[in-house]
């Protein structure tokens, strides 16, 4: 870019420059330009405040479920992914992906099942059109009772 130019307004100028194969000649443009930028909040933070076994009848005992209570900081989350993997958090075992509604406050339950008893990395994804945050626990599940 150059300068402003002398018979207009305090724009700054766009001038190209672009080689012609055909004999070497140069084709010049002038003009102005201008953009706009949208700035966007985000979700700045999400939380598991809660972890609770569900109590199941053992005719209902195929799998145990257990319900996360989740918070987020700034804006409001369009959809949640939970990626559930091994102790370390290195082999993933499953991903389940969910749009959700918030209506004006980020608290929401999140029910997940598990097929058997052991200990799991849980990371629960919220994400919207713009950004995404996360939030990481491990957890015990024991056939039905959870820690």
């Amino acid at each position: 870019t150059t300068g402003p130019s002398p018979d207009s307004d305090s724009s700054p100028t766009v001038e190209s420059v672009e080689d012609n194969p055909d004999g070497g000649c140069h084709i010049y443009r002038n003009g102005y330009y201008g953009t706009a930028i949208a700035v966007v909040e985000g979700i700045l933070e999400v939380n598991i405040i809660q972890m609770t076994s569900i109590q199941m009848t053992e005719s209902q005992a195929e799998n145990s479920l257990v319900d996360f209570v989740v918070t987020c900081q700034g804006s409001l989350p369009t959809d949640v992914c939970t990626v559930v993997s091994d102790p370390t958090c290195q082999v993933s075992k499953s991903v389940l992906c969910d749009p959700i509604v918030v209506t004006d406050e980020c608290l929401l339950t999140i029910r997940r099942a598990f097929e058997e008893p052991g200990t799991y990395c849980i990371n629960i994804t919220l994400g919207d059109d713009t950004s995404q945050a996360l939030a990481s626990a491990l957890i015990s599940v024991n056939g039905g009772e959870s820690t």
